[in-house]
């Protein structure tokens, strides 16, 4: 498969200031050393826990956070004959130069503060064309009117301020503004969220049919496990900056191998009335990333941890085609389950 992204060893620390000098006296290491490839027109879920690093992925790779360390490597559907281009590390003059602006955009989780409460919609549609593009007042117009159609809008809609909208009227011009500049990959920031479920099926129908009308690449960053089986290919689940998983999603939904993931899919309600679902508690709460633990990060609360787990980090490692796990007990965590939770057996499709 064509590659538009490969992220290798990819960081993300913030600093931790303190004294009267407010020197660095610690770290908050957000990501802490992943990588991924994204493959041109797919959708890439990435999962997890609030404060994995499933947000300052997205924010890493289109270059509204710097990386600390690692590469992002670019590839241009127009490549460049040196080869993929490096955007972990160019300032932001160069990312304007070479176009990465423009290709590579984001949908924020809520459009009421994404958006500028100021503007009108078609001055927030038409900000990152003009940037991109030289076009005429009215060549302008009509490109933000086509915008605006393509997410289910209309010319009624071009000037109105951003709270005269519904919540998902919102979401729809935020998406609008992503695809204004034409681009390659869209980093969706837990989209739905913010949304009601009937909202939020129109908007992911919604994605998927731009992603087939505009050849689109997504990552969707959520928490929410049967969006991401709705809409994503693959699926990436993290855990305290780093990735414990990837998968193809209906691999990962049928036979999961990481004790991690296995908990989050024992977390999904089961839709019918009266059901009860066998639950996987994880005990104790999730390590600081300041000081995450030695070894796997996971250890200090997955019930099969041994000696060493607390001493040594896993490797990701093929289990099958296309899926990965960074686990030291991977080829045994089916059987584990099963003995310790009478649950997920590992030849048991979860549906």
């Amino acid at each position: 498969m064509d590659k538009i992204l490969e992220i290798r060893n990819l960081k993300k620390h913030y600093p931790i200031r303190g004294g009267v000098l407010r020197r660095q006296v610690a770290v908050v290491r957000a990501l802490d050393g992943i990588d991924l490839d994204v493959f041109r027109g797919e959708c890439l879920g990435i999962v997890g826990e609030s404060g994995c690093g499933k947000t300052t992925t997205g924010k890493a790779i289109v270059r509204l956070q710097r990386p600390t360390g690692g590469q992002i490597l670019y590839h241009d559907r127009n490549a460049p004959p040196d080869g993929p281009i490096d955007i972990a590390g160019l300032s932001r003059s160069s990312l304007a130069a070479a176009g990465v602006r423009a290709k590579l955009q984001m949908v924020f989780q809520d459009p009421t503060t994404s958006l500028n409460p100021r503007m009108l919609v078609k001055h927030i549609i038409a900000e990152p064309i003009r940037e991109q593009f030289r076009l005429g007042g009215r060549q302008m117009e009509e490109r933000v009117l086509r915008l605006l159609k393509l997410v289910g809008l209309t010319g009624d809609h071009i000037l109105r301020y951003p709270h005269e909208f519904s919540g998902g009227q919102r979401q729809r011009i935020a998406v609008a503004r992503a695809i204004a500049t034409d681009p390659e990959l869209i980093v969706l920031d837990e989209p739905t969220s913010a949304l009601d479920v009937s909202v939020q099926s129109q908007l992911l129908n919604l994605l998927k049919s731009l992603q087939d009308q505009l050849n689109l690449t997504y990552i969707f960053v959520t928490h929410h496990l049967l969006v991401v089986r709705y809409i994503s290919q693959r699926v990436a689940v993290m855990y305290l900056g780093k990735v414990m998983e990837l998968a193809d999603t209906a691999d990962l939904f049928r036979q999961a191998v990481h004790p991690y993931s296995q908990a989050l899919l024992s977390a999904i309600p089961l839709p019918q009335v009266g059901a009860k679902s066998r639950r996987i508690i994880l005990k104790g709460d999730v390590p600081t990333p300041v000081n995450p633990p030695a070894g796997c990060r996971f250890h200090t609360r997955c019930p099969f941890a041994i000696e060493v787990c607390r001493r040594q980090e896993p490797e990701p490692t093929a289990v099958r085609a296309g899926h990965h796990v960074a686990c030291h007990r991977r080829n045994e965590t089916g059987q584990l389950m099963a003995e310790r939770f009478g649950i997920y057996d590992p030849n048991r499709s979860t549906g």
